[in-house]
């Protein structure tokens, strides 16, 4: 296309949208609670992009009253705290805010109003917003034990976080930081205290509070795998739990929990996990319930002599009581979960006056919100004068990314829950135990984002249609341009493709994985018996393929269109490239049981490791541009007891352990076909 034409296809493309409603063609994430469009205004976004790059509100003594520019910013004490106002008339703009969080987030709405005019030629709209949260506390949870990102990476997400009008931050630390009072614990490649403490600052400057997470009494494999610490496991085989009856198990947690909320210098909460452990302090003769008790009094004693909100993890108790079974069971009447708790409610009442009251009990589900047992959960510690706070996730134990579309259903509805029960705020948890690329938790984040400030809105396609405008351009928010629902269901497909029996996260704990899970290999003195053995995944590779290929022109598509996040993109074609890699290989055994000859089919089979050595470079070049790819050489692997796939080896081979097995058996029997030959 020459200049000429391009200019005219622009100034077409530009005017089709200049003809369009602006309802139509702006969309804001969240949602705003009232947004009203009365065509357009004649404020261009170069008229105040210099402006409203240039505000620094945190270090203006006061908010800015007038300007030269058409943006009128004015303070109204009697607003609710983070609410604003803003209204975009013909030739003027004015924000109307209680404080500078409130014009923060009129700033970030005015910005993707920017956004969709700039990229697509026309002006700002004519429009008038009254927005505030629907739950005080929007919390992220960043889970960092398996693996790091470089810094600058955590600058981009706080950024993208801001923009989404999230406020919270929950960091699971582990050993990723380097702790001054036990430095052994903190791995060779954590993040010193100086770089925490930087990250805090900079959040903080964006209206998010950045709070710790390090596991006390379960989930503490990161320490006791030390041999220095091995004396004060709970089972001195294990090292998963402490003893919580030893006096040095408390000083060493204080100490950490100092490290950490001197790297977290304005966090409000100490997030103390307590959840999935069962400990018998060494054989006390006292019960689960008791032990866990002792131990979250002590701690969230410690929390509030340092100024800290203490989070706990709610499962063991609400477990030890029996009574966890109603909060996953979505089928499950409300006679049935009253009738439950009528039976076992006594254990938790006989204990009730040592859960402490400083707390919040942090009701976790991930796939069934809506159930009624969920409910009655946190409405049991709300009745006796707890607090509660929920946990809903973006990510749990999928592999490669998330899947359930994004985990979006669930999160719509513990959002929803917290609502209508007035909880203070909802934490969306990003296990990284599995350890996919947190690019592909994107959409989840902008989901929960929209949830928690704007509840139910707007319907999911609309959200999906929106997130792909806000996330890529204005021009690729048509379904055409989806891709990741289809790419999701692809992936859960590719996990166990290479699997004759189980998941491929449990391949480190079989000695003979090889032989006793991988698929077996094609028999020449059997043509054919393979293809029917494996009828039925054949099928469905061959599907996936096919839709591997739609996948991949949509993303390519959007490459070409995208404004924003190209990395994004970058990414999840990796992800699409090694499900495609998968299915095709498979096609490939098939092409070779049967045909007769097996010469030109054997050419192809033998070319299938150069092909994954060639996908897997790509994949860590592209992955590596942010990630750290590898561990220390000295680190040490602890005991694994959840089969976490990202703490399965120092390098990235824990990511293909299937498809390294796959062609090793493929090896094998090529090599072995050559010598009868």
């Amino acid at each position: 296309m020459n200049f000429k034409s391009l200019c005219l296809a622009l100034i077409l493309a530009n005017t089709a949208f200049a003809q369009k409603s602006p309802e139509a063609v702006f969309k804001i994430l969240p949602t705003p609670k009232v947004m009203a469009f009365d065509g357009y205004s004649l404020i261009s976004p170069a008229d105040i992009q210099e402006f409203t790059e240039n505000l620094d509100l945190q270090k203006a003594e006061k908010i800015i009253s007038d300007t030269q520019k058409p943006l009128k910013i004015t303070l109204d004490k009697s607003a609710n705290k983070e609410a604003y106002a803003l209204s975009i008339k013909k030739n003027t703009i004015n924000i109307s805010a209680k404080d500078k969080v409130g014009v923060f987030y009129a700033l970030q709405t005015l910005k993707q109003f920017q956004e969709d005019a700039e990229e697509q030629g026309i002006k700002l709209p004519k429009v008038s917003i009254e927005d505030s949260p629907m739950l005080s506390y929007r919390s992220v949870h960043l889970d960092v034990k398996h693996h790091l990102e470089k810094p600058d990476y955590y600058y981009d997400f706080i950024d993208q976080l801001a923009s989404l009008k999230i406020n919270g931050i929950i960091a699971e630390v582990e050993d990723k930081l380097a702790y001054e009072t036990h430095p052994i614990i903190g791995s060779a490649d954590a993040m010193t205290m100086e770089q925490w403490i930087s990250l805090s600052e900079y959040a903080i400057n964006r209206n998010i509070s950045i709070s710790p997470l390090i596991q006390g009494l379960g989930h503490a494999s990161f320490i006791l795998k030390h041999e220095k610490y091995k004396h004060l496991r709970d089972d001195p085989k294990s090292d998963w739990a402490f003893n919580p009856l030893d006096p040095e198990t408390y000083e060493l947690q204080f100490d950490l929990y100092r490290d950490g909320m001197k790297a977290t210098p304005h966090g409000k909460y100490l997030h103390i996990g307590g959840d999935e452990v069962h400990t018998t302090g060494r054989n006390s003769g006292q019960s689960e319930l008791e032990l866990q008790l002792i131990w979250l009094n002590k701690v969230c004693a410690f929390a509030a002599e340092h100024n800290r909100i203490p989070i706990f993890w709610d499962d063991m108790p609400l477990k030890y009581a029996n009574l966890d079974k109603p909060m996953f069971d979505k089928n499950m009447t409300q006679a049935t979960v009253d009738s439950i708790w009528a039976k076992n409610e006594g254990t938790l009442l006989q204990f009730l006056d040592q859960f402490p009251k400083n707390c919040i009990y942090m009701r976790w589900n991930y796939s069934h919100a809506q159930s009624l047992g969920n409910t009655k959960a946190m409405q049991w510690f709300t009745s006796h004068g707890l607090q509660v706070m929920g946990a809903t996730a973006g990510q749990t134990r999928w592999a490669l990314m998330p899947s359930e579309e994004s985990n979006m259903h669930n999160i719509r509805a513990f959002a929803k829950s917290s609502i209508e029960q007035n909880l203070t705020g909802l934490l969306l948890t990003l296990w990284d135990d599995d350890s996919p690329h947190i690019e592909t938790y994107k959409r989840g984040i902008f989901g929960f984002a929209e949830s928690t400030w704007a509840r139910e809105q707007i319907s999911m396609a609309d959200f999906k249609a929106n997130y792909r405008q806000r996330a890529f351009s204005s021009y690729v928010s048509d379904e055409e341009y989806a891709f990741i629902d289809q790419l999701e269901k692809k992936v859960r497909i590719w996990e166990n493709t290479f699997m004759e029996k189980g998941n491929r996260r449990y391949l480190r704990n079989n000695k003979d994985a090889k032989s006793n899970l991988i698929i077996s290999m094609p028999n020449s003195e059997s043509p054919g018996k393979w293809t029917e053995n494996y009828a039925k995944r054949l099928k469905v590779a061959s599907n996936t393929l096919e839709a591997c290929e739609d996948i991949s022109a949509a993303i390519s598509h959007i490459k070409s269109k995208t404004v924003r996040n190209l990395y994004t993109l970058e990414v999840y074609e990796q992800i699409n490239d090694l499900v495609k890699f998968t299915a095709k290989s498979l096609l490939s055994l098939k092409k070779y049981d049967e045909d007769i000859n097996k010469s030109k089919s054997e050419q192809e089979l033998r070319k299938i490791d150069g092909e994954f050595k060639q996908l897997r470079n790509k994949l860590e070049d592209v992955y590596g541009k942010v990630r750290l790819l590898e561990k220390p050489e000295n680190y040490i692997l602890d005991q694994d007891h959840h089969a976490h796939m990202g703490n399965q080896s120092k390098n990235f081979d824990w990511q293909f352990g299937p498809e390294m097995l796959f062609l090793e058996k493929l090896k094998e029997m090529l090599d072995k076909e050559e010598i009868v030959n």
